[in-house]
């Protein structure tokens, strides 16, 4: 695994009886998305994790539509969150901490963001409706708290504001992407180390 800024990628397979997910990460990319999963709304959030993470990130995805979307937006989270923590590695020279706020007209949410090596999630979203297009808002938490279990982070998603809840959707998003730009941003001043009194994240 990497322990440094100059190599920071992975690719992660992941297969159950209900999915299959094949993922491909840069982070230090140029916020490339290409993804194939059959859930075009899920494909529309995973571009803005990465154009505002500016991490390259292709996504392969079959999974058991015909139920519903439930486990292909869990198990996406679950993989995503493992080629994440691959490709920090020792997680050393990390800035670690990331925050953001995002505004897409009267919308307007915070995500925080910490690469502990424990997962923890706040997700505090009032959706408007129950579905956007053919997905249901309720299936994000499934994503996030899959995303968290596996990168081992402890996030904080909090929407202060909206309406709609397809701006809703982007604004946390969005403000995720940033979040995970500003804490796996090499920190000069840490010189290499791990960021963290305990001497390991």
């Amino acid at each position: 695994m990497p322990t440094d800024t100059t190599d920071r990628c992975a690719s992660i397979t992941r297969n159950t009886n209900e999915t299959q997910i094949q993922i491909e990460i840069n982070l230090d990319g140029s916020g490339q998305g290409n993804f194939t999963t059959g859930v075009p709304f899920l494909e529309h959030m995973m571009d803005q994790i990465a154009r505002h993470g500016m991490i390259d990130i292709t996504i392969k995805a079959k999974g058991d539509l015909a139920i519903d979307a439930h486990h292909t937006a869990e198990d996406i989270g679950i993989t995503l969150g493992m080629a994440i923590k691959e490709a920090l590695g020792d997680k050393k020279g990390i800035t670690r901490y990331g925050h953001a706020y995002v505004p897409l007209d009267e919308a307007l949410s915070r995500v925080v963001i910490d690469f502990s090596g424990r997962p923890g999630l706040e997700h505090h979203v009032d959706y408007q409706r129950e579905t956007v297009g053919n997905f249901d808002t309720e299936l994000f938490h499934e994503f996030f708290q899959g995303f968290v279990n596996h990168a081992l982070v402890s996030l904080h998603i909090d929407t202060i504001r909206g309406r709609n809840s397809h701006h809703i959707a982007e604004t946390v998003f969005k403000a995720f992407g940033r979040a995970i730009r500003m804490a796996v941003t090499a920190d000069s001043r840490m010189q290499g180390t791990i960021p963290s009194t305990k001497g390991s994240l």
